[in-house]
C-alpha cells in the first residue's frame, strides 16, 4: 500500500485560500453546518470539542466564506464592537475560557437574534454550562444550538497522522500509521504529541521511522505524563 493512498479515503470541506479541511463523522455536523451558511435554523450556533478537533479551521473556513472575522472571546470589549459591528458574519473563540465583556456580547447577541449578523462560537464546553454575570446572558448562551465534534475515529486519524508526518517531510509506512492507530489515546492532540515524538526519536536515533519507534514513542509518552 502506497503512502498515497492513505490520503484519498475521506472526503474535504474546501475554502476560499484555506487548506482542506477533512471530512469523517466524528466533524460531519459541523462541517454540514459551516457549509449551510448563511441558511441557519437559528441566528447563533455553538461548535464544541475538545482542543485539537478542528473548531478552528472549521472558522477559518467559515470567516473566509463569509468575509467576517474572528475574535477571541477574552478580546471582545467594547474596543472591538466598532470594527464587529458592521460584520454580517462574527465567529467567537474559545467562550469557555473567558468573556471579556459580557455586555459586547450581549449587544452581538442582541444584533444576532435582530437578523444584523451571524455568530459562531467555539468552546471545549457547552455554553449553558458557563458561569456569567448577567442573567439575560446566560439564559441566551443555554439557547444557542450546539454542534459537537466526537474525537477523530479510525479513518479521521489516518489521514491527520499522514498528514501531521507529511508537515515534517516524513513518509510513513501503513504499518507506523496502525501500531498508533491501534495503541495511542484517540485525540488529535495526542497525534501530534506521538508524531512529534517519533521524529524527535527519528532524529535522535538516526533511524526511519518504523512500528517500533513509533511502540517507543508511545511508551515515552506515557511515562512523561506519569512523572
Amino acid at each position: 500500500m502506497k503512502h498515497s493512498q492513505l490520503t484519498l479515503d475521506l472526503p474535504h470541506l474546501s475554502a476560499n485560500g484555506a487548506e482542506d479541511f477533512m471530512v469523517s463523522e466524528t466533524n460531519r455536523a459541523a462541517s454540514n453546518l459551516i457549509s449551510r451558511w448563511p441558511d441557519w435554523p437559528a441566528p447563533a450556533a455553538v461548535i464544541c470539542g475538545d482542543a485539537g478537533v478542528g473548531k478552528s479551521h472549521l472558522v477559518q473556513i467559515w470567516v473566509e466564506n463569509s468575509t467576517g472575522r474572528s475574535i477571541p472571546a477574552a478580546e471582545l470589549r467594547d474596543a472591538a464592537m466598532p470594527d464587529l459591528l458592521p460584520l454580517a458574519a462574527i465567529a467567537i473563540e474559545d467562550i469557555d475560557r473567558g468573556i471579556g465583556d459580557e455586555q459586547a456580547l450581549f449587544h452581538l447577541l442582541n444584533r444576532a437574534r435582530d437578523g444584523h449578523c451571524s455568530l459562531l462560537f467555539t468552546a471545549r464546553r457547552e455554553p449553558g454550562e458557563l458561569e456569567v454575570t448577567l442573567p439575560d446572558l446566560r439564559s441566551r448562551l443555554r439557547a444557542i444550538p450546539v454542534v459537537r465534534i466526537a474525537p477523530p475515529d479510525d479513518a479521521l486519524l489516518q489521514v491527520l497522522l499522514v498528514k501531521l508526518f507529511a508537515d515534517r517531510q516524513l513518509r510513513i509506512d501503513p504499518a507506523v500509521i496502525r501500531t498508533l492507530i491501534t495503541q495511542m489515546e484517540r485525540s488529535a492532540a495526542a497525534a501530534m504529541r506521538a508524531v512529534a515524538e517519533v521524529d524527535r526519536l527519528a532524529l535522535a536515533t538516526h533511524r526511519k521511522p518504523s512500528s517500533a519507534l513509533a511502540n517507543q514513542a508511545l511508551r515515552n509518552i506515557s511515562s512523561a505524563k506519569i512523572k
